[in-house]
């Protein structure tokens, strides 16, 4: 990892020829030397600096190096340094103490992006490594071939953008007092947010865990706070964060609160305000430093931004929308008594594209019909073979696949080579599971029979509608084909704007350039009729095993039937899978009524032949 571009700081130029660059070491010291400085350094150094008439000051108040690093605006003031400018220049002074060299990745998405030094050492531990080798999408990857990219990446993408938007906070806003230690525990959150995430990504944590440990409410982000405890304490991180000004455990608290919310007590994913503050890292007034990396509130943060720009540029698919200007009107006002990051007026458009891209996304590759039903086969496989892998964690305690969650060092040992590690396995054991793995290399994976919605979201358990579609009688001529339930494989899935049934927009605030610092809300019905009237839906899909042609017609068969006695709409195809059952159902007839109100008659329409009394099962 040390072999990156030369950190920024490094390079120096010079008339006299070609010269090996040398770091520029104007007062620049080891920072474990200015901890030990005592009263008279510190007064030293200020004379050295020009600032020889605030000696008085800090000797008056016992100013020694090791409070130097945290030293605050109001902190100048409060010790006689009344003027503005001058604290400016003391400040800027004794930032030259703490001068770091930043290193430089050049990124697919985001071009060159520093990260500063303690970063990087987050960066260079296997822990953060792991994420190498964790695909972001999944089993996307078996259906778009360049969604190759991995959760490491995108980790480096949102603390980066999680740099910029808090970093043009600091700079617009000095007023909101934002220290160089929030600047960097904001980053250190970015990085570390997607550190808990397992093979093949939320196939782990959303399709795995809950079948193999039914009884645990476990998701990655409660993982990603044992991990980064456990990256801290294995490779002894606490000094290096003091070093760099953090103060432990307060900060520690604070990036963790930043990943998962609040850390005392149980609080939803998009709680609203209340008058209880719940953190601890931060007070209430930086709120706003809590929106940055996982926004509670509406949805907007940067771990977004990045995802929507770097799966469209793997998907091949076009993004909508452009973070960058979101950046330029980025703004904190407070309202009751809270800050928030409010946006101008003009930019709820751009906020309606921003949910918009994301179900393009989640439609079109996250929830694409073969890739869901790829993870969920590799899902079957690890199931199969969860109590015969043993993965050595801590104490040489061997843990199976799902109970690695429990030891973060056995945990750290598991990435997607899980899936080659069942698939080229000698094993007896694992013989069920490696078919199903070599199944998918070799393409054989069930068969997609169609889509339907219900009226209503569904409570049903997946297994319960496989049982119920496998009791439905197929028509005359299949009864020699027998599908039972093992042969469906039924997926709820839903798709919304990040919130539910929520529109995010209205927890959105905005402000206008006539008046900067007050902010309001901007309804829907202000906006236009074309938005969205739902923000929510379930959509109901059907697979077969089985793959032999009689089956598939079977079943299909089953599936459209089965659609038609629970009322959901018809699938796409079902006038050809079964002419004879579609049109005896009226809301299935696609064709219009006439002047006189009755339905005009049509080739193959036979909705009321004859004007034939409608029977019990037309409905």
């Amino acid at each position: 990892m040390e072999n990156r571009k030369r950190p920024i700081g490094e390079v120096s130029t010079s008339n006299a020829g070609f010269k090996t660059p040398e770091k520029s070491v104007s007062v620049v010291r080891r920072q474990q030397d200015i901890s030990e400085w005592g009263v008279d350094e510190t007064c030293q150094y200020l004379s050295s600096e020009g600032l020889g008439e605030w000696q008085e000051a800090f000797r008056a108040h016992k100013i020694t190096g090791v409070e130097l690093r945290s030293l605050t605006d109001a902190d100048l003031e409060k010790i006689g340094i009344v003027c503005l400018g001058d604290r400016i220049k003391v400040r800027h002074s004794l930032r030259k103490l703490w001068r770091t060299t930043y290193k430089v990745f050049n990124d697919p998405i985001h071009g060159h992006i520093e990260l500063h030094p303690l970063l990087i050492k987050i960066i260079d531990t296997p822990h953060f490594q792991r994420l190498r080798n964790i695909k972001q999408l999944g089993g996307t990857y078996f259906v778009f071939p360049g969604a190759s990219h991995n959760r490491f990446e995108h980790s480096i993408g949102v603390c980066h953008l999680a740099g910029q938007l808090v970093c043009s906070l600091k700079e617009r806003q000095p007023e909101l007092g934002i220290s160089d230690s929030d600047c960097l525990c904001v980053q250190i959150a970015g990085l570390c947010h997607d550190l808990g995430h397992g093979p093949f990504s939320h196939m782990f944590d959303r399709m795995f865990i809950p079948k193999a440990r039914r009884k645990l409410k476990w998701k990655h982000e409660k993982a990603s706070l044992d991990m980064f405890d456990h990256l801290v304490k294995a490779n002894n991180l606490k000094p290096v964060m003091k070093q760099h000004g953090l103060t432990l455990p307060k900060d520690l608290d604070f990036i963790k609160e930043q990943i998962a919310g609040p850390l005392s007590n149980g609080a939803s994913q998009y709680s609203q305000p209340s008058s209880h503050w719940p953190y601890k890292g931060r007070k209430k007034n930086k709120s706003f430093l809590y929106e940055i990396v996982a926004n509670k509130k509406n949805g907007i943060d940067v771990d977004k931004w990045d995802y929507f720009a770097r799966d469209c540029h793997h998907l091949g698919i076009q993004n909508i929308f452009d973070h960058k200007r979101f950046l330029k009107f980025a703004r904190v006002i407070e309202v009751d008594g809270e800050k928030y990051i409010c946006t101008r007026d003009k930019e709820e458009n751009n906020l309606y594209d921003m949910f918009h891209m994301r179900n393009c996304l989640h439609r079109r590759a996250y929830q694409h019909p073969v890739g869901n039903i790829i993870e969920t086969m590799i899902t079957e496989a690890f199931l199969k073979a969860d109590k015969h892998i043993k993965i050595e964690g801590s104490g040489g305690r061997k843990r199976a696949l799902s109970a690695a969650i429990d030891d973060m060092e056995a945990y750290t040992k598991l990435t997607d080579q899980m899936f080659e590690q069942i698939l080229n396995s000698s094993s007896p054991e694992l013989a069920e599971p490696r078919k199903i793995l070599h199944d998918i290399t070799c393409r054989r994976i069930y068969k997609y029979l169609g889509q339907t919605q219900s009226k209503k979201t569904l409570k049903e358990s997946e297994e319960k509608l496989q049982a119920e579609l496998a009791q439905t009688v197929p028509e005359i001529g299949a009864n020699d084909v027998h599908l039972q339930q093992d042969d469906f494989v039924v997926n709820l899935i839903t798709m919304d704007y990040g919130m539910k049934g929520q529109n995010p927009i209205e927890n959105v605030r905005f402000y206008s350039k006539d008046d900067l610092n007050k902010a309001f809300r901007i309804d829907k019905d202000q906006m236009s009729k074309l938005l969205p009237v739902n923000f929510t839906e379930q959509v109901i899909r059907v697979y077969c095993k089985k793959t032999d042609d009689d089956s598939l017609k079977a079943a299909k068969n089953m599936f459209v039937r089965w659609c038609q006695k629970r009322k959901f709409s018809k699938p796409k195809d079902g006038d050809v899978i079964t002419p004879d059952v579609t049109p005896l159902k009226p809301k299935w007839s696609r064709s219009k009524k006439g002047k006189d109100g009755e339905r005009p008659s049509r080739a193959g329409d036979t909705s009321n032949p004859s004007g034939r009394k409608k029977r019990k099962y037309d409905s």
